[in-house]
Formats: structure tokens, C-alpha cells, sequence
């Protein structure tokens, strides 16, 4: 399938896919999408205490290199799980400006989080380990193990597959009590595959250009 990169209104980059009529992230901006989806309506529920973070579709490492930078700045003890089913090349992925626009003096971190070795766990910084595995999201056989899950897969128009309430009973047994599920995704089907497994949800303002988002609790 052919690829692009394509600049988004924010300045930050993402990958497009022609065929699909889909990116990565939001061509309104995909920092500052990641930054409102999956930092300040997930990550900041947490600050202070050591979270386990799960990422359904890691794709560019946009989710994981923010969510890094967020640990060092609190201090924040992070185990980050990455799970893609299709890895983005290496040489792609460092073609991605999110170092230059976010953090220039954390570009080697950024360069790390794309050669760190797929199922092994890497220390990132000293607050933050990263494991990437490369994994469909049907076959996680995680129980009780996260706090919080980045659900950033293809949207629901090109890939339904990954939206159904099997794979959110496979998100639900993979969270802690208490855990939180975020996704900037808001579909009416999407919301009741949630509830049918036993969430609780919410809509929330989406990220610029998108009017709702979803947030999920295991209670």
C-alpha cells in the first residue's frame, strides 16, 4: 500500500495512506491531537503515581515519545506497552519532525524508541520503560495488568474489525480496576461496543477539527 508523509496544520507530520483515505493522526494537527486525546484526558488522570500504559496501534511512537516526555518532566514512573500489527519502518518513522517540534534535545530519544528491540523491554530514561509488541489487538491475552489504555487504531470507516465489543472485552479484561481507556474516536456503535462489555463512558470535547472523544472507565 502506498505511503506518504504529509505535513498537518500544526506543523507536525503523519503518515497518509491514498488508498485508504486515511492517516496516522488528525491532519487538523497530530500533536496536538495526541496531546488532547491521550495526555490530557488520560495521562493527567494519573500524575504522581507510577502507571502501566498500554497503546493499541503504535504507529509512529507520536503516543509513546509524548507520553516519555511527560514522565521526566513529573518524574513519573511509566511501563509503556506498545502493540502494532504492522511496525512502521525505521528509516520512515525518524522522518517524523515530533522531536524538532516538541522537544529538539530529545531527538536521540525519539531515534531509541524506533531501534529499541520489538518484545524486549528498553529503558527509555530513567523513569521510563518501553516494550514494543508486535501483536494483533485480538490476540492481547493480558489480565489486570494496565491503568490505562491509548486506543489509537485506524478509525472505524476503514478497519471495523478493530471496534467490535470482541476487542473491547479484550481491553476490559486487560485493564485494572479503576483503569481508563482513551480514543479520539466518538460513533455511536463505537460507544455501545464499550457499554456491552461493561464500561463506563463518556463524551468529551475532541482535539481541533473533531467535535467529540470517548473516554472509558473498568469500574
Amino acid at each position: 500500500m502506498k505511503r506518504e508523509i504529509i505535513q498537518t496544520q500544526d506543523g507536525s507530520t503523519t503518515i497518509y495512506l491514498p488508498e485508504w483515505e486515511e492517516s496516522y493522526h488528525s491532519k487538523h494537527g497530530a500533536v496536538q491531537e495526541a496531546y488532547h486525546v491521550f495526555i490530557k484526558n488520560g495521562f493527567s488522570l494519573f500524575q504522581g503515581k507510577p502507571i502501566t500504559v498500554l497503546e493499541i496501534g503504535f504507529g509512529t511512537g507520536l503516543n509513546a515519545f509524548i507520553t516519555c516526555l511527560e514522565a521526566v518532566k513529573s518524574e513519573q514512573l511509566v511501563n509503556y506497552v506498545g502493540v502494532e500489527a504492522y511496525p512502521v519502518a525505521f528509516d520512515e518513522a525518524i522522518q517524523m519532525n515530533y522531536a524538532a517540534s516538541i522537544s529538539p534535545e530529545s531527538e536521540a530519544v525519539f531515534k531509541q524508541l524506533h531501534s529499541a528491540e520489538w518484545e524486549k523491554p528498553t529503558q527509555l530514561t530513567p523513569v521510563f520503560s518501553l516494550t514494543k509488541r508486535k501483536q494483533f489487538f485480538q490476540d492481547i491475552q493480558d489480565i489486570s495488568q494496565f491503568d490505562l489504555v491509548y486506543f489509537d487504531a485506524f478509525g472505524f470507516k476503514v478497519q471495523p474489525e478493530l471496534w467490535t465489543e470482541e476487542v473491547f472485552a479484550t481491553m476490559y479484561k486487560a485493564m485494572k480496576p479503576g483503569g481508563v481507556l482513551v480514543t479520539y474516536a466518538c460513533r455511536s456503535v463505537i460507544k455501545n461496543a464499550m457499554l456491552a462489555v461493561g464500561f463506563k463512558v463518556e463524551k468529551l470535547p475532541g482535539a481541533p477539527g473533531k467535535r467529540e472523544m470517548l473516554r472509558a472507565f473498568k469500574l
